[in-house]
């Protein structure tokens, strides 16, 4: 779950790590208020989960409370690369002498945490990254051992970050890691970090991106949620104990059993959706080890219910649950669906009792229900199926 601005400023606070007070707001008039509390300066920053925000317009300076409502008015309900802005944060200003970058993530690749930091912070870290890769330090980080003040000192001195503040850097990423740590993160981002007249080191913005799967450990991040930006059918899924994530413009719903089956199930949809119109999936939808009916009826239910599906591609390798077992659990599924069900469902069944779950479907004998034998087949007739309806 990524976190906006405020929300991932509010738990480096938590945790010890320097930020500038601040409000969040949803109304100009507030805004105003927020402004006069403040009592300085401020910046008006939208609250939206992309970047590049200040090249879209939605982070300006304000000199008064006045002009923090003028502001605050101009960025509330813009568009910042499809995210609406429903909220802003007023915080205060802050002179800036320099600008550096930090960052903790996980590293899929390698399997490890990493570090990254540079002494070259600001808006443009990406191009940065691509342009002079050896002005941005990587350092893997063991999971064990952590970091602490030696590993940050060695951190701060890898992205050259100047010896004027390098102690209080030190300190800051040392705070990072702890709210890394403690939250299940899997990236904590602070770009900038800047240096202010005074010396002082602030995290002056930042990102988070908190594991679900660490949900369980922490019932106070579920307040983090705001359902107001959520995808309606992702949070349908999602509280049916659903793996599964809406993609855009497709038509061929798809499940399939398997993380790998179902991103392979993908590709060749994709393929040959080229010869039906270009055709797309739909979604990403994994039901796991088991295909019960009340599994496969909570995924039929979400897939069907996204009005840009035209079809259905059950896609289903038979190994723990075996295919007779599938196959049971569409028929009754469907069944369970009854009069919700109302598009076509291709079906492939492959490995452990493909010919019994094979009969099963066939004794039903649905009128939605078309089984077809090897995974490029079945794709094709669901692509044909979607663009035909």
């Amino acid at each position: 779950m990524d976190l906006y601005e405020y929300q991932a400023k509010d738990l480096f606070a938590a945790h010890g790590v320097p930020v500038l007070p601040g409000r969040t707001v949803e109304t100009a008039d507030d805004a105003k208020a927020a402004a006069s509390e403040l009592g300085t300066a401020v910046v008006v920053k939208a609250q939206v989960k992309t970047g590049g925000r200040g090249k879209a317009g939605g982070v300006k300076l304000a000199q008064t409370p006045d002009e923090a409502k003028e502001k605050a008015e101009a960025i509330l309900g813009l568009d910042i690369k499809g995210h609406t802005v429903h909220r802003v944060l007023v915080t205060e200003a802050s002179d800036i002498a320099e600008e550096y970058y930090f960052s903790f993530l996980l590293d899929r690749s390698n399997r490890t945490f990493l570090a990254m930091c540079s002494a070259e912070g600001g808006m443009e870290i990406e191009e940065l990254a691509v342009e002079r890769p050896e002005a941005l330090a990587r350092i893997p980080i063991d999971a064990i051992a952590g970091v602490d003040k030696a590993k940050a000192d060695e951190i701060v001195a890898a992205g050259k970050i100047p010896a004027a503040v390098a102690d209080q850097a030190a300190d800051v990423i040392v705070k990072l890691w702890d709210t890394f740590v403690a939250e299940d993160a899997t990236l904590v981002e602070v770009n900038p970090l800047v240096r202010d007249p005074e010396g002082k080191v602030i995290a002056l913005d930042g990102k988070v991106t908190l594991d679900e799967n660490a949900e369980f450990r922490h019932s106070e991040h579920k307040g983090l949620v705001d359902e107001r930006t959520e995808n309606p059918l992702e949070a349908k899924a999602k509280a049916k104990g659903l793996n599964y994530v809406k993609l855009d413009d497709g038509q061929v719903g798809i499940i399939g059993n398997g993380a790998g089956l179902v991103m392979s199930t993908l590709d060749v949809v994709a393929y040959a959706g080229e010869k039906h119109g270009n055709v797309k999936p739909a979604n990403f939808l994994d039901i796991g080890g088991g295909a019960s009916a009340d599994i496969m009826a909570a995924g039929l239910d979400v897939i069907l219910g996204d009005d840009d599906v035209k079809s259905v591609f059950v896609n289903v390798f038979g190994g723990i649950t075996s295919c007779d077992a599938v196959a049971n659990g569409i028929v009754e599924a469907l069944k369970i669906l009854g009069d919700g069900a109302t598009k076509p469902l291709v079906v492939r069944l492959d490995g452990n009792s493909v010919e019994e779950g094979r009969k099963i479907l066939a004794d039903a004998n649905h009128p939605l229900v078309t089984v077809v034998g090897t995974m490029d087949d079945a794709a094709d007739k669901a692509a044909e199926l979607a663009a035909g309806a």
